[in-house]
């Protein structure tokens, strides 16, 4: 009995620290040639890609003021927030991505 209530609560201290990392990337048809294709090799998160030609309201509801554009969130919080400078291309390395990710992950602990 008394093994079974440690890892119950093993187990409840396990999810409570989880700390859910999630990628929105926001474009459109148009622009798919400046898509970030890399973001599925990031690990430790979820990737999301939005077409805002098939959900235009999504472009209020985030603020989206330039395609593309990415947000990092952490526990549905937004921390983080790269937008495509002139030429339309985000200016952010997978490397570097990834970096933030990490750091957002330890930061829960």
């Amino acid at each position: 009995m008394k093994k079974l209530f440690l890892l119950l609560v093993s187990l409840l201290f396990t999810i409570n620290c989880y700390t859910q990392v999630t990628i929105k990337h926001f474009n459109a048809a148009w622009n798919n040639s400046n898509k970030v294709v890399w973001l599925n090799k990031l690990t430790d998160c979820s990737v999301k890609y939005y077409d805002l030609t098939k959900y235009p309201k999504l472009k209020t509801k985030y603020e989206i003021v330039v395609l593309p554009t990415i947000i990092v969130y952490v526990d549905g919080e937004e921390i983080k927030r790269y937008q495509a400078n002139i030429m339309m291309q985000v200016d952010i390395k997978q490397e570097e991505l990834q970096e933030a990710i990490d750091d957002a992950i330890m930061g829960g602990f």
